[in-house]
């Protein structure tokens, strides 16, 4: 399984009032459960600045990543940035293997 971390900022029209942002969460993660069962959620947090949520999660391929960020696009006119990520123990792996020279 790969590694992601998704972005979303929901459009202000969306989120009149504070319930609306729970009750879109429900009906996309409902939708979520039924089109990527194989998706694990490893964490989610409200995020101040630009975006107003920071997801990270798991997923076999990405095209599964991919039909995460649009089936949350889908719901409450969201704009999103999803990124592959690598965790840093794999990465110092990674490195190790590389040549020394550039």
């Amino acid at each position: 399984m790969s590694t992601f971390v998704m972005l979303t900022r929901v459009a202000p029209e969306m989120a009149h009032t504070p319930q609306m942002l729970e009750t879109l969460e429900q009906k996309a993660m409902k939708h979520l459960r039924a089109e990527c069962s194989d998706v694990k959620w490893v964490a989610n947090y409200a995020v101040l600045g630009p975006y107003d949520y920071l997801d990270v999660f798991t997923a076999p391929d990405i095209a599964t990543a991919t039909k995460v960020s649009t089936i949350i696009r889908s719901y409450g006119g969201a704009h999103t940035e999803v990124w592959p990520a690598t965790e840093w123990r794999e990465f110092k792996n990674m490195l190790h293997g590389m040549p020394t020279t550039a």
